[in-house]
């Protein structure tokens, strides 16, 4: 924590969105928020530094008016196709003979171990995360802190962002006047706010439905087993509104917010209409018409879903299916994507206690409001919470991301050469 205070920033395809944490006496005291529109991103990568640099430095300026806080580090998010997932696995002997008690200096040597063996020239290392431990002939061990074995085993689950994407994120957030302190990858921070503590047994996913790219995370008993990130979104029904009502994707965007109804057509009247306005005239458009547009675009994607998960896991083992993003605000999503998937679904909800009691304060999270900020509240929330003796911390420093991938040439250079 620096200067108390805890700034994050979620830079997704369509807007941008920030919350700063006061802290007084090492309480959380007060959060401040802001968004708006974004320019430069598409698909999670920068495709306008310029663009981005600008609308950066608006919402942190706009950001800073309202609390008070002058912001200068920041913790950012990572997304979209960028993002690479591997397994890397490492052994080190313990003892020439014998046993040896296992430390935590043992644990962190095995785990550097895999992350300089699963490490790339082309790739930054975003979160490391222990799958599972194996001493001797035991595998599947949680936590081997304490226990005796001549030798240690660790499999790491790396998540990397393409080093060319992260590099040039971290020159974005630099020219805006920031430094990065921490680097998140969007679906894993966002599951960090709407996964409670007490959810651990069992196969439970995380579904992040955003603009342009839809992401997928599998946990069994805790822990993180797998990371998808699929090319669709919310735009793409928008896009299909566009397409099929001729008009442009802006109009076509205030139409699915304002007018959207997945399902339920038989209840939409004939007469009902739509005027919308094309050139200097008023066009009207059946509601029916754009709720059928609707509605077989989200089957579509609810299918792509589905489609995803069973790739990976068994629909009947799931214990809980939890999504996010504005999409799922749209009248009747939630109960097809529920409808296709043949288990129960669940709205995304911050569970930490402290930042909830906040947010009812704020009359600018009122509804589902709160999720536009939803993964910066994740980053935040990771950035309270303890880690248990043992366990990786889900992140790594961020610091200097720019000169890190030359420490990699060399740790690359070590291990091989």
């Amino acid at each position: 924590m620096l200067n108390n205070y805890i700034c994050t920033v979620d830079i997704g395809s369509s807007k941008i969105a920030a919350c700063v944490a006061q802290f007084k006496k090492k309480r959380l005291s007060n959060i401040y928020f802001e968004s708006l529109p974004v320019k430069g991103m598409r698909e999670g990568t920068v495709v306008d530094s310029i663009g981005l640099i600008g609308s950066l430095t608006k919402v942190l300026k706009n950001l800073k008016v309202k609390s008070g806080i002058n912001i200068k580090f920041v913790s950012v998010n990572i997304s979209g196709e960028d993002i690479v997932t591997k397994r890397s696995r490492a052994i080190i002997p313990l003892a020439e003979r014998g046993n040896k008690v296992i430390t935590l200096s043992d644990m962190q040597r095995a785990n550097e171990q895999a992350r300089v063996l699963g490490s790339s020239l082309e790739e930054e290392i975003i979160h490391m995360i222990p799958s599972n431990y194996s001493i001797d002939s035991k595998s599947n061990i949680t936590n081997p802190l304490g226990l005796y074995s001549h030798r240690l085993e660790v499999e790491l689950y790396l998540v990397c962002g393409k080093l060319s994407s992260v590099q040039s994120l971290a020159r974005v957030i630099n020219h805006a006047g920031f430094e990065i302190k921490d680097l998140f990858f969007s679906g894993l921070a966002t599951s960090q706010a709407v996964f409670n503590q007490g959810i651990k047994e069992g196969l439970n996913l995380f579904c992040d439905i955003g603009s342009d790219t839809t992401e997928i995370l599998i946990f069994q008993d805790g822990l993180l087993k797998d990371i998808q990130v699929l090319p669709f979104g919310g735009d793409d029904l928008t896009r299909d509104l566009s397409d099929e009502l001729k008009i442009n994707f802006d109009l076509a965007e205030d139409i699915k917010r304002s007018y959207g109804i997945i399902g339920g057509l038989n209840e939409i009247g004939d007469d009902k209409e739509i005027l919308v306005k094309k050139s200097e005239f008023y066009k009207p458009i059946k509601q029916r018409l754009v709720a059928e547009i609707i509605t077989s675009s989200a089957k579509s994607i609810c299918a792509k879903i589905k489609e995803a998960v069973e790739k990976k896991a068994s629909l009947y083992e799931i214990n809980n299916f939890v999504v996010s993003g504005r999409t799922i605000l749209i009248e009747g999503f939630i109960e097809t994507l529920e409808s296709t998937m043949v288990v129960p679904v669940k709205l995304g909800r911050i569970t930490n206690l402290e930042i909830v009691s906040l947010i009812k304060e704020n009359d600018e999270l009122s509804g589902q409001k709160y999720l536009t900020y939803l993964t910066c509240l994740g980053m935040l929330c990771e950035a309270l919470e303890a880690k248990p003796l043992g366990i990786l911390p889900l992140h790594q420093p961020a610091k200097n991301l720019l000169f890190k991938a030359v420490n990699r040439v060399k740790e690359v250079y070590q291990e091989y050469f």
